[in-house]
């Protein structure tokens, strides 16, 4: 007997669903037993396509002529330690802190990239694998808010390290109660809120702004797959056009959103060099 089609609604709820350790939508807003599996799986194996192709490319660089490859690889290289250049004013910081900045980039890039395949096309795959049609499955991980959160949080934990390491742990303690409003003793509680409040907000916003972007852009496309299942030319005739129009739209994005990225981590880790 044959299935009812989803709804339009249905559609689009079921491709937002995670396959999560639990089986089910997540109920709560925070919920710390639930592990969104998909998120992992895609984070982790896009991580190793980057390292795997930067490991590649510093192991054949060569002297000479470069290839094509190498000419790309040495165009981003030169790019984010220009960048970093002007950010990080620290030669030796900047050895560990621009291939982070690399990395970052490229990692960001690549999953975000994953928002370029048909609609559903890994989750129909994952379905048959699995045996079961209505499996979730989602396969952009910076469309998640716990992966681009994740990332933030693992910028956060490098600032930490280079205030520490900058300035020490008593000089750093003495700054978080003393910047920005001065040593006075009254002051001491508000400097250390007004610290704590400026890490988490930057953190927050760092991870939100990517989030956003990419969740809005994996929205649209699913909205623009729908007008294909219209059955009508209008319907198909704006499947196509929009289609085609956004992708190419989205590719600025992807890119964009992967580089913005980079630059304000680059941005936050220059600040916890400076001193109030």
């Amino acid at each position: 007997m044959a299935t009812e089609a989803p709804t339009s609604g249905e559609y689009i709820v079921h491709h937002l669903t995670h396959m999560n350790s639990t089986g089910h939508a997540q109920k709560a807003v925070i919920d710390w037993s639930v592990w969104n599996l998909d998120t992992l799986f895609f984070s982790i194996l896009l991580g190793v396509v980057t390292l795997f192709f930067l490991i590649r490319a510093a192991r054949k660089a060569t002297p000479g002529v470069p290839g094509r490859f190498q000419a790309a690889v040495e165009i981003l290289v030169e790019m984010v330690a220009d960048q970093a250049k002007g950010i990080i004013h620290s030669a030796e910081s900047r050895k560990f802190v621009a291939p982070v900045a690399l990395t970052v980039f490229l990692w960001i890039f690549l999953m975000n990239s994953m928002d370029f395949l048909p609609v559903d096309l890994l989750p129909r795959i994952w379905a048959a694998i699995s045996g079961n049609e209505h499996a979730y499955l989602r396969v952009v991980p910076t469309a998640d808010l716990n992966g681009s959160l994740g990332i933030s949080i693992g910028v956060l934990l490098i600032c930490l390290y280079y205030n520490v390491k900058i300035k020490g742990v008593s000089g750093w303690v003495h700054e978080l109660f003393t910047a920005p409003f001065g040593s006075h003793p009254l002051l001491w509680p508000i400097n250390f809120l007004m610290q704590i409040i400026e890490f988490l907000a930057k953190t927050i916003s760092h991870g939100m702004r990517l989030f956003g972007n990419m969740y809005a852009g994996e929205l649209i496309f699913m909205l623009i797959a729908l007008l294909g299942g219209t059955a009508t030319a209008f319907g198909f005739v704006g499947h196509v056009v929009a289609g085609s129009i956004w992708a190419v739209f989205h590719i600025l994005i992807v890119a964009l959103q992967a580089f913005i990225f980079m630059m304000l981590t680059l941005v936050y880790i220059g600040q916890a060099h400076e001193s109030h």
